[in-house]
């Protein structure tokens, strides 16, 4: 009896397996985006498991473990823990990109690199997979598609306006993706550039979303500086042109402030820059600060969001100015 139960629950697997292929085929995705990773991915979002019928699907909101742990409790099959990126890479990302599921549905400012990001089936797909198998099937697909380019445009226009719109000092505008960092990268480019920096060339800019999204390579290079994508640069990078510094400077939130180590780091990743370099930690409030305090590195200095015209600096000799160990070798020999 024990055998045929678990034959029986093999065959509904294998079954199940085979529709949600088919339903990921009929609406246009391609081998690459229907792997197995992708269908049962797809299966657990949409909350069935090898039982249930088409019609019962629903829309739970899943992050990355919990759909592989919804995949391994229905279908058996276990993703180790350090292949939630290609769970997300071999299917996810795939099902966003086509408007097939929403991220954050719940809250669309959240980051998309937080924890508690979620996906989420979009409602006009759920429609559609519940007729899968019934009469209406063919022409519930046939209007699905017609409308699913109007449909991704809309998911991309609700997303743009959540993004957080930054003014640059020469005037142009860069679109930042929403939640974590961002509000106070904002805050950092309009307020702290203004303030402090007499006149400045944003070199580089860290997205939440996108690490790269505003990134001049070839800047840099002019100042002598060459950025390995794997260096760990500082979310703000801007030269005083007038000055000739270079200020990295960091956004906290919750982690990363410019500590003795981090300020090593940058000297490192720096150390053939033409300009000399001021480190600088900006935080939203004193409230944020205070739980890195102790932390924060000697020789740089603090920037607060809320009293945007004062800087905290450590250490009393400079204050806002390169100190020797990080000036360019030309300047540092001769001081």
């Amino acid at each position: 009896m024990a055998g045929r139960k678990r034959d029986s629950l093999a065959i509904a697997r294998v079954q199940k397996l085979d529709e949600a292929g088919a339903i990921l085929d009929a609406m246009g995705f391609g081998n690459k985006q229907r792997n197995d990773t992708a269908k049962y991915a797809f299966l657990a979002l949409c909350g069935l498991t090898p039982s249930m019928p088409w019609s019962q699907a629903t829309a739970p909101l899943l992050g990355i473990t919990p759909i592989m742990d919804a995949i391994a409790a229905s279908y058996g099959v276990q993703y180790a823990p350090n292949t939630r990126e290609t769970v997300r890479d071999e299917a996810v990302k795939h099902f966003v990109a086509a408007g097939l599921l929403i991220r954050n549905p719940d809250n669309p400012s959240r980051p998309t690199n937080s924890g508690n990001t979620v996906y989420g089936l979009e409602p006009h797909a759920l429609d559609l997979i519940r007729q899968f198998g019934t009469p209406q099937w063919a022409a519930a697909l046939a209007r699905y598609l017609e409308s699913r380019a109007d449909i991704v445009a809309e998911l991309t226009r609700s997303r743009s306006l959540n993004r957080v719109e930054v003014t640059l000092p020469n005037g142009s505008l860069v679109s930042l993706s929403p939640g974590g960092q961002n509000p106070l990268i904002k805050r950092i480019l309009e307020d702290f550039c203004s303030y402090w920096i007499r006149t400045g060339v944003v070199v580089y800019i860290g997205d939440t979303e996108n690490k790269w999204l505003h990134f001049d390579s070839g800047y840099l290079l002019k100042l002598g500086v060459t950025i390995d994508t794997a260096d760990k640069i500082p979310d703000v990078v801007v030269h005083d042109t007038t000055r000739n510094w270079l200020v990295l400077i960091e956004a906290v939130t919750s982690v990363g402030p410019v500590d003795a180590k981090r300020r090593t780091e940058l000297k490192k990743i720096f150390a053939n820059s033409a300009a000399a370099l001021v480190f600088v930690t900006a935080f939203p409030s004193r409230e944020v600060m205070r739980a890195f305090v102790t932390h924060i590195s000697w020789e740089s200095e603090v920037w607060l969001a809320d009293d945007p015209m004062h800087l905290i600096h450590f250490n009393g000799e400079r204050c806002f100015a390169p100190y020797n160990d990080a000036l360019p070798e030309q300047l540092r020999q001769n001081s």
